[in-house]
C-alpha cells in the first residue's frame, strides 16, 4: 500500500474514532440538554440530510479544485469546530444548528477523501485497498465506541467533545501541513 494511502487512512480513522465515539450514546446527551427520542431522531435526519445535499454539490465542485487534501482538512476542521459545538449546546434548537455545521464538515470532507484515496489506489488492488478503508472503519468504529462509553461514563460529556475535537483538528492541521505529494 502506498504512503499517501496509509496517511489518509491514518488520518481518516481518527476522525472516524471521534464520530464513533458519540454515536451509539448520542440519544442519552441529547436527553440531558432536555431533547428525547424524536428530538434525537429529528437532529440526527437533520445532519446527514445536510451532509447528503451538501456532499453532492461539494462533489462537484471538488473536482475542479486542484488540492483536494485542502478541502478534507477544512472539512475535518469544521467537523472539530462542530464538536465543541456541542459544548454549548442547551437546547434541541442549539442542537440542531451544531448538527448543521457537522454535516457541513462532512459533505466538504467525504468527496475530497473518496478522490484521493481512489487516486492512490494500486492497480488491480482496488478491490483489497478499499476493502482496508472498510475494515478499518469499522473495528475503529468498535474501539471508538468503547472509549466514548468510558470516557462519557468517567469524565461527563464534556470531556468526551473536547477529545472528540482534539482528534479531528489535529488531522486536519496534519493533513494542511503535509506536503501535497504525500497526499
Amino acid at each position: 500500500m502506498k504512503k499517501a494511502l496509509k496517511l489518509l487512512l491514518l488520518f481518516d480513522t481518527m476522525v472516524m474514532f471521534s464520530t464513533a465515539m458519540l454515536t451509539p450514546i448520542y440519544a442519552v446527551f441529547v436527553e440531558e440538554i432536555g431533547g428525547d427520542i424524536l428530538s434525537a431522531s429529528q437532529s440526527w435526519a437533520i445532519f446527514t440530510l445536510v451532509a447528503g445535499v451538501v456532499i453532492f454539490l461539494m462533489g462537484k465542485m471538488e473536482d475542479k479544485v486542484k488540492e483536494q487534501e485542502l478541502a478534507i482538512s477544512l472539512g475535518y476542521f469544521i467537523i472539530g469546530v462542530g464538536y465543541l459545538g456541542y459544548l454549548m449546546v442547551s437546547s434541541v434548537l442549539s442542537l440542531f444548528i451544531v448538527q448543521i455545521i457537522i454535516g457541513l464538515g462532512f459533505a466538504i470532507s467525504s468527496p475530497a477523501f473518496s478522490a484521493s484515496f481512489t487516486r492512490h489506489l494500486e492497480t488491480g488492488k482496488y478491490a483489497s485497498q478499499w476493502g482496508s478503508w472498510e475494515s478499518t472503519d469499522y473495528i475503529v468504529t468498535a474501539l471508538g465506541a468503547l472509549a466514548g462509553g468510558v470516557v462519557a461514563t468517567i469524565y461527563g460529556f464534556t470531556s468526551l467533545f473536547v477529545i472528540m475535537a482534539i482528534f479531528c483538528f489535529v488531522s486536519a492541521i496534519i493533513i494542511y501541513l503535509l506536503p501535497r505529494d504525500l497526499i
